[in-house]
């Protein structure tokens, strides 16, 4: 299923949801950030998806980790909550989402990369080239929350 996002755009079709998600900030112990080219926008972004019923979002973050880039990971604290109402998905299937993502905090513990459905190419991204790899607005902010070596989480 294709999407398309936009951000403070007056185009912007009208919501029609609001589902939260979650993506996962996952720091090897080389400073590389993994990364998965999204299959359904072609841009790079930080694993994650949608929270399920019975889980713990920790859990949809390690499961969706798992299932989109083949590597297990441990939570490890939390960079931020983003609901901004400026940044509007839209899907091919008609549904209109306001973002609602929990960005969390993880190291990996095991697990070898692969791509799926979901993901184009998986990779792990030495921060200081995160600059020239193409990623959403959203993506970028998230990144640079998690980077800035401030430990208390965004609210925005």
């Amino acid at each position: 299923m294709g999407r398309r996002d936009f951000y403070n755009n007056p185009d912007a079709p009208q919501v029609n949801s609001i589902v939260p998600a979650v993506t996962a900030f996952v720091l090897n112990d080389e400073g590389a950030v993994l990364l998965e080219q999204r299959s359904d926008n072609g841009l790079w972004g930080l694993p994650g998806g949608t929270h399920e019923p019975g889980e713990s979002i920790s859990a949809t973050a390690v499961r969706e980790v798992l299932e989109e880039t083949g590597i297990s990971i441990e939570v490890t604290g939390m960079v931020g909550i983003y609901t901004d109402p400026g940044h509007v998905i839209a899907f091919d299937d008609g549904e209109v989402r306001q973002e609602f993502s929990i960005c969390l905090r993880a190291r990996p513990v095991g697990g070898e990369i692969q791509v799926s459905a979901e993901s184009l190419h998986v990779d792990w991204v030495q921060s200081d080239k995160l600059d020239n790899v193409a990623m959403s607005g959203s993506t970028r902010r998230r990144l640079a929350d998690a980077l800035s070596g401030n430990q208390a989480p965004t609210i925005a």
